[in-house]
């Protein structure tokens, strides 16, 4: 299926989280481990990414359930699967495979489910290689006494982003998804990197899918820019799609969302969190709720791509896919200037 043609005739559904899905198998040290890490030096208990290799029937499950719940985008569980990102399990040898790994499990999961009873009537599903933020950021420093300290320079952070780029490819994802974006300047590494990987390698560049996070009541990215400066800031990238994701709940994340819709060239997409965290962290927000919400933006003509983010399950998933479904997918702006 051509995902663009697929935009432009219906509203496509993004999965949910993975992490509070991991969270429901109660995982130990030992599940995290497997029989290769058995005797790991660092504690790996946390490292979600890692279980694409040590537990893969879990995250083809997921995957699974997902599907079954109507997603037609499955995210790859890559969201920390860098060098940079790996360091804190001291794993960072592990980065491609993991990468590799995890793109299969999410395309077998695909492919097992269309041959099931339960996926047939469905034209397919596509894989989005998540791109995660990472764990260091290039705007901001770590030192509240240095202010012009950085943990990390913008090659090294394009490197990282190019080995797990790479993988993903070799994996095979038929989207790249920077995601979770609370630094442009680390998203704009990660789309440096893409660019770069297709041009050396001389080969068709995949659809990049674009999320950022506003991370407050200001409307502005942890980094301080506006989400207009922050669509201008990736918009030369000329992405599939641009739009919000984690941080905020559904209803916070309303009026953003229209903004973006009114200023996007592009496709607009939204997976909020199931409401905001309660005092024990955990979320409350039902799917009926959320999906409600949710299809007031579709009924609106806010949205070309939907789904969920932390707190939410399967279960929210259907409900957004179910209540979303009569609507019209955003129709894109015309562009009257071409970007050169």
């Amino acid at each position: 299926m051509n995902i663009q043609k697929e935009l432009e005739k219906r509203i496509l559904i993004i999965d949910g989280a993975m992490g509070t899905m991991i969270q429901q198998y109660n995982l130990q040290e030992a599940d995290y481990r497997g029989e290769r890490f058995k005797d790991w030096h660092t504690d790996v208990k946390g490292n979600n990414d890692l279980l694409s290799l040590t537990q893969p029937q879990i995250i083809e499950e997921i995957h699974r359930k997902y599907l079954a719940a109507g997603a037609d985008i499955i995210e790859t569980n890559t969201f920390s699967s860098t060098t940079i990102a790996q360091a804190d399990y001291d794993m960072q040898s592990l980065a491609y495979e993991l990468n590799v790994a995890s793109a299969k499990c999410a395309r077998n999961a695909i492919e097992t489910f269309l041959a099931s009873d339960e996926g047939k009537g469905r034209s397919g599903a596509w894989v989005a290689g998540a791109i995660g933020p990472l764990n260091k950021t290039l705007s901001l420093s770590p030192d509240v006494n240095n202010p012009g300290f950085r943990a990390v320079t913008f090659d090294e952070v394009a490197t990282a982003y190019t080995e797990q780029i790479k993988g993903l490819v070799d994996g095979g994802v038929d989207l790249l998804l920077i995601e979770t974006i609370f630094d442009t300047l680390n998203a704009k590494a990660a789309i440096y990197a893409v660019k770069k990987f297709f041009r050396d390698n001389k080969s068709p560049e995949l659809p990049i899918m674009i999320s950022g996070t506003i991370t407050d009541a200001s409307g502005r990215t942890l980094s301080g820019q506006t989400l207009e400066a922050f669509y201008t800031s990736i918009r030369h990238a000329k992405p599939l799609s641009v739009g919000l994701n984690c941080a905020l709940g559904a209803t916070q994340m309303r009026p953003h969302i229209e903004e973006l819709s009114q200023i996007a060239e592009c496709f607009t997409s939204a997976y909020p969190n199931a409401g905001l965290p309660n005092a024990f962290g955990q979320y409350d927000e039902q799917p009926h709720e959320t999906a409600h919400i949710i299809a007031e933006w579709a009924q609106e003509g806010f949205v070309n791509i939907v789904g969920g983010c932390c707190g939410t399950t399967p279960d929210h998933i259907k409900h957004i896919a179910d209540y979303v479904k009569t609507f019209k997918p955003r129709a894109l702006p015309v562009v009257e200037e071409s970007l050169n």
